[in-house]
């Protein structure tokens, strides 16, 4: 018993960490599931489209196509909002290389809800950052997707958001740590106000700055907790991968 636990626990030590870990969390009254990735430690980037230019636009079609080049996607997540042929509405780049300007002006829906922002995936990080911060700061993201509104910016709650807001549908979002070292990216499971999502960040999460990616198509692929949301096509898509074991 001794020599069989004490084999067990030098496995369990010597196993890597897992880097992408799904919980499902409360708050006031509300069901979400939170998927906490470490940039550093594993390969989060975003995905739009194959080499012929058609859009992946679902978990399966992605999944196939990592599974080609000997890869697992380990998580998967909708990657910001998207006219009819997918292309993405706002900023991305995908593998250094751009394929949509900023917007920076204001303009109708969610999106144009002033002020948006930009998921910025660098070397080891990750961080939303503010449209017009990031024109300012103009920093090299190998990939990036700009969505909005922006949920916290700089700790604070939208101002647009009203505690006694009445729009409730299923939202997704993401959020980043201080440092960059960490990237949340979170779906309710019921329906909630921008309020009560955005309040998730800030009060339970604790995210300086947290980004809106979208509401009705939001869906979640986490394979670790036996998720993978069906659905219509999607545009971009944020992902983990990892090589086959």
């Amino acid at each position: 018993m001794l020599r069989g636990g004490l084999t067990a626990l030098l496995l369990w030590l010597a196993a890597p960490a897992m880097a992408v870990t799904c919980s499902d969390e409360r708050h006031e009254g509300n069901r979400f599931t939170v998927c906490k990735v470490k940039p550093g430690e594993e390969e989060l980037r975003l995905y739009r489209a194959d080499e012929a230019g058609a859009p992946y636009g679902t978990f399966a079609n992605l999944e196939r196509a990592v599974q080609a080049e000997g890869k697992q996607l380990r998580f998967a997540t909708n990657g910001g909002m998207y006219h009819d042929d997918r292309a993405p509405v706002g900023h991305y780049i995908e593998n250094g290389e751009e394929q949509m300007r900023v917007i920076a002006n204001e303009g109708p829906g969610n999106f144009g809800l002033l002020p948006n922002g930009v998921l910025c995936l660098r070397e080891g990080r990750a961080d939303v950052i503010e449209t017009r911060k990031y024109l300012d700061e103009t920093p090299e993201c190998r990939y990036a997707t700009q969505s909005g509104p922006m949920l916290v910016i700089d700790g604070a709650l939208h101002p647009d958001f009203l505690p006694d807001g009445t729009s409730r549908y299923i939202r997704n979002g993401v959020g980043t740590s201080e440092t960059g070292d960490t990237a949340y990216f979170v779906i309710s499971n019921n329906t909630v106000t921008f309020w009560e999502f955005a309040s998730f960040f800030r009060d339970v999460l604790g995210t300086p700055q947290a980004l809106f990616l979208d509401g009705n198509v939001s869906r979640l692929h986490a394979p670790d907790i036996g998720r993978s949301d069906l659905g219509f096509p999607m545009g971009p898509i944020i992902a983990v991968v990892e090589p086959d074991a």
